[in-house]
């Protein structure tokens, strides 16, 4: 299921407006985390590989992993990134090549790059075109986010 998982441990957690991308606030569950050992912890009991966006001297190519897997990607603002902590407990770091003189991209350009990745590793591999859920489970999201 979609979801975004929010940690707040510097800045105080902001309002998320409701219009928001054309109200996919609806169809995005979110969660909040106050530290990102918290965050991290319920990732990996729920079977994620954590990667860490991050130009570091042992970052590895983005395009390199498999992310038909359960992944879970972090990124950091714009401002400072992601924090030490961040980068050391995840469980790779990654870079999304780029060329030029320019070596950072906005954070919403990054996320857009990198879910886009993951999904068309998943359309190759039609990962799309079956569901994982139950028609039970199914039938329960839709009235979940009927009532939304």
């Amino acid at each position: 299921m979609p979801r975004v998982s929010l940690i707040y441990n510097y800045e105080k957690f902001p309002r998320i407006g409701k219009k928001s991308s054309g109200s996919a606030f609806k169809w995005v569950d979110r969660e909040k985390f106050d530290t990102v050992l918290a965050c991290y912890e319920k990732l990996r009991g729920q079977g994620y590989t954590i990667l860490a966006s991050s130009l570091n001297d042992t970052s590895k190519n983005f395009y390199d992993f498999d992310l038909t897997l359960k992944t879970a990607i972090v990124i950091g603002n714009e401002h400072r990134g992601i924090s030490a902590e961040a980068e050391q407990l995840a469980d790779s770091t990654v870079y999304i090549p780029m060329f030029g003189m320019i070596q950072s991209l906005n954070v919403s350009v990054s996320a857009a790059i990198m879910l886009y990745e993951a999904a068309r590793q998943r359309i190759v591999k039609q990962m799309f075109e079956r569901s994982d859920l139950s028609n039970q489970e199914l039938e329960a999201l839709i009235q979940e986010w009927s009532k939304r």
